[in-house]
């Protein structure tokens, strides 16, 4: 977080840790520790080039390239959403295509901005949260 600090030009704004059981992953997957931080992005930040900052990110956290579809990783940094933004370009699609179905993303968004609505949808985060039928199984962390 402290690193991504450094890509805002306001203090972030960070969630609570959450484990969440796997999505989608390969069969004896390890739960993963979520969050959602929301931050100011610098002047010269576009969306494509703060992804590719994170992707950097990833890679010196020990992120290697993808050989199993959802496998664990040591890092995973998702850009969610970008304002009222949309995109849906080979390198990036905003909002993340399937953030208002998770509520690994959904539950720690909703301590951030409970009236939050995703481009494209209808609910704020709060309401999309109330109405998730799902079998993730999250936990806060201390």
């Amino acid at each position: 977080m402290q690193r991504l600090a450094l890509f805002s030009a306001t203090p972030l704004l960070c969630s609570s840790l959450w484990r969440s059981t796997p999505v989608d992953c390969p069969p004896g997957s390890p739960d993963f520790i979520n969050a959602v931080i929301a931050l100011t992005p610098l002047p010269h930040f576009t969306p494509e080039n703060l992804l590719a900052e994170l992707q950097a990110l990833e890679r010196e956290f020990g992120r290697r390239p993808k050989q199993v579809l959802n496998e664990a990783r040591p890092l995973d940094l998702d850009l969610i959403a970008w304002d009222n933004e949309v995109r849906n370009t080979p390198m990036l699609t905003l909002p993340h295509p399937r953030a208002h179905v998770r509520r690994f993303v959904l539950q720690p968004l909703s301590e951030l901005a409970p009236d939050f609505v995703l481009p494209g949808q209808t609910q704020t985060v709060t309401e999309l949260l109330a109405s998730l039928r799902t079998e993730e199984v999250l936990e806060r962390l201390p």
